[in-house]
C-alpha cells in the first residue's frame, strides 16, 4: 500500500471512530435529559397526597415523603388513607436506607 492509500484508511477510520462516539453521546444526553423523577406538582401529587395523608398524626411529614415517592412513582398513590400499596408496586417498594417503607 502506498501512502496515500493509507491516509486515506487512516482518515475512514477516524471518522468512523468518531460519528460512533457522537452517536453514544448522544444516547447518553437523551437518557440524562429524562427526570428519574417528575415534578409532583405536575402529577397530582398534592391532592393525592393529600388523600392519602388525611387521617396521619404526622400531617406534614406523610405530606412530604407521600410527595417524594409520587413523584418518583410518576403520580402512583393509592387512593386513600387506608388504601393497598398494591394499587401502586413502585410507591410500595420504595425503602429508605434502612430498608424499611419509604411511603407513607
Amino acid at each position: 500500500m502506498n501512502r496515500l492509500q493509507v491516509l486515506v484508511l487512516f482518515i475512514a477510520t477516524l471518522l468512523l471512530f468518531t460519528s460512533s462516539i457522537t452517536a453514544v453521546d448522544s444516547t447518553t444526553n437523551a437518557a440524562e435529559a429524562s427526570p428519574a423523577s417528575a415534578d409532583p406538582s405536575s402529577l397530582g401529587c398534592d391532592d393525592k397526597c393529600g388523600k392519602r395523608c388525611a387521617n396521619a398524626s404526622n400531617k406534614e411529614r406523610c405530606l412530604k415523603y407521600c410527595g417524594v415517592c409520587c413523584g418518583k412513582c410518576q403520580g402512583c398513590v393509592p387512593s386513600g388513607p387506608y388504601a393497598d400499596k398494591a394499587e401502586c408496586p413502585c410507591y410500595r417498594d420504595l425503602k429508605n436506607p434502612k430498608g424499611k417503607d419509604k411511603c407513607p
